[in-house]
């Protein structure tokens, strides 16, 4: 059940969403969402992070009733559990264990390690693995359950995220370039040591108390949920077919369609040329009346 406003920031203030860090570590490029200072500790401003939050969730249910999907990254101990339950309950993928470099920018190997993992569970589900040595039964499972911790979350991602939420700016650092270098919009939790520059909308909040995490997390969940009873399913069909069609007729084109354009053509150049015999019947009319007169 949806909680409303108000109820969504006491429950935000009980968790602890307003702690900062120390004064000595933060960045000062979040003043504007810092309140003030308690006990060298940092104050975030709640208002803000409503704000942030509410803005976050408009931007989800736009990516995914547009029927784009959303990646949760988030790998710290914290926010570990949170991440992973959340995006499977709402049909998500999501990073949970470690961020492989080339996730998102090398894309097409971490396709082809997933595919590796899929002969090696069929391996295992056929008993096709009786058939090798104990020390390779042992070294293909580790294999097996390696890939299947780093990239389990993702196994289902066939194309490029909508968009890309993350806890711990400073520890996903690498997430957060390779989104920005395939154009990939972000949502992050951002605590007062970290720069909100290269986020896309921040939220600012404490991104080490567990329960906030839950919290953010489980709103942008429900969001996508919502989101995801908008999607249009038959716009989804109709333009594949028309795409395909036009990319079709583009490539052929250069080969027998290029005939045929000026075959369209001719038949109004035909309707043209009667007329032109036109003025030349009038001056053999006019010939003839001249013999006549």
């Amino acid at each position: 059940m949806a909680m409303s406003q108000a109820e969504l920031v006491k429950a935000l203030v009980d968790a602890g969403v307003h702690f900062g860090h120390r004064a000595s570590r933060w960045n000062p490029k979040m003043a504007p969402y810092i309140h003030g200072k308690r006990n060298q500790i940092h104050i975030i401003d709640v208002r803000e992070t409503l704000k942030g939050l509410l803005r976050a969730k408009k931007l989800v249910q736009q990516v995914v009733a547009s029927g784009r999907d959303v990646l949760f990254v988030g790998t710290k101990r914290q926010a570990r559990h949170a991440i992973e339950d959340e995006a499977r309950r709402c049909g998500m993928h999501f990073v949970s264990e470690r961020w492989l470099g080339g996730t998102l920018t090398n894309f097409r190997t971490i396709r082809s390690r997933l595919q590796r993992l899929e002969q090696l569970e069929k391996l295992f589900e056929t008993g096709e693995i009786e058939s090798y040595s104990k020390k390779m039964k042992s070294t293909l499972r580790r294999e097996m359950d390696k890939i299947r911790t780093n990239l389990d979350g993702i196994r289902k991602m066939d194309k490029m995220p909508g968009l890309m939420f993350l806890v711990d700016v400073r520890r996903e650092h690498i997430a957060v370039k390779e989104a920005r270098k395939m154009g990939v919009p972000t949502v992050a939790l951002v605590d007062t040591d970290c720069d909100p520059d290269p986020i896309d909308l921040p939220i600012p909040g404490n991104d080490d108390a567990m329960r906030a995490i839950e919290i953010i997390v489980r709103e942008l969940a429900d969001a996508i949920i919502e989101a995801k009873q908008m999607r249009p399913e038959k716009e989804d069909a109709a333009p594949q077919p028309r795409r395909r069609s036009s990319r079709v007729t583009a490539r052929a084109d250069g080969g027998e369609k290029a005939e045929e354009l000026p075959k369209v053509e001719n038949p109004a150049v035909e309707v043209q040329q009667p007329a032109a015999p036109a003025p030349e019947a009038a001056p053999e009319q006019s010939a003839q009346q001249a013999p006549q007169a």
